[in-house]
């Protein structure tokens, strides 16, 4: 590392034109960084990456984005906003859990029991919950609706969600949006911004570690 950076202070480079002299800075950086990443049991800085590709669940046709992301990953380094930002996404990506899913427990028997244990009366609303798991068990490829719980604080609302997990043998999560202004929390950020981050409901999905949670947006 020594001889680059004696490299990177030789004053025959400071002198050439602009454009000649950020390649050959360049050049030397990524030498720098290669040598840093070897340190750490990789080739060069985008190693662990493709690594991680071999075993992500993805069509080919994302697999092709993600490995031109990598790519220029290796040419713009580890350092600068375009670097930092593919970064950002790359990591993000590569935490979700693509094609891992929890099993269901598709047994209405099972769902009415779970209802009836959690809460007393609401009669009307374990029905409807009912006719809609029964739906969903007969038309598994169907597309089905969201279901929205409407009523006055302290009626039910958020526990009946936790008990419908429950009977599904689902993963929970709750995601408040009470006080949320801002859309881009909820469905992220653009990645060309520098600190983009993801949304609330990307960020459930990455902690839960299964990409079927049973996701309550809470406070709307």
């Amino acid at each position: 590392i020594g001889k680059h950076v004696k490299l990177m202070q030789n004053p025959n480079i400071s002198s050439g034109p602009k454009n000649q002299r950020d390649y050959i800075l360049r050049e030397h950086l990524k030498v720098i960084q290669n040598e840093m990443a070897k340190n750490s049991g990789y080739e060069t800085v985008s190693d662990e990456y493709e690594e991680k590709l071999k075993d992500i669940k993805l069509d080919e046709e994302h697999k092709e984005k993600l490995k031109k992301d990598i790519a220029r990953l290796n040419t713009a380094g580890n350092n600068g906003a375009e670097g930092n930002v593919l970064r950002t996404y790359l990591d993000t990506v590569f935490e979700i859990p693509f094609g891992i899913y929890s099993e269901d427990f598709n047994d209405i028997i099972h769902a009415k029991k779970i209802l009836d244990e959690d809460h007393y009366g609401l009669e009307k609303v374990k029905d409807r919950i009912l006719e809609y798991l029964s739906v969903r068990i007969l038309n598994p490829t169907g597309n089905s609706p969201i279901l929205c719980l409407v009523g006055p604080p302290g009626t039910g609302k958020t526990s009946i969600a936790k008990s419908v997990a429950r009977a599904l043998g689902r993963k929970y999560v709750r995601i408040s949006l009470g006080g949320v202004g801002d859309e881009a929390e909820i469905r992220g950020h653009r990645r060309t911004y520098v600190g983009a981050m993801p949304g609330r409901i990307v960020e459930a999905i990455k902690n839960v570690k299964v990409a079927n949670p049973l996701i309550l947006l809470d406070e709307i």
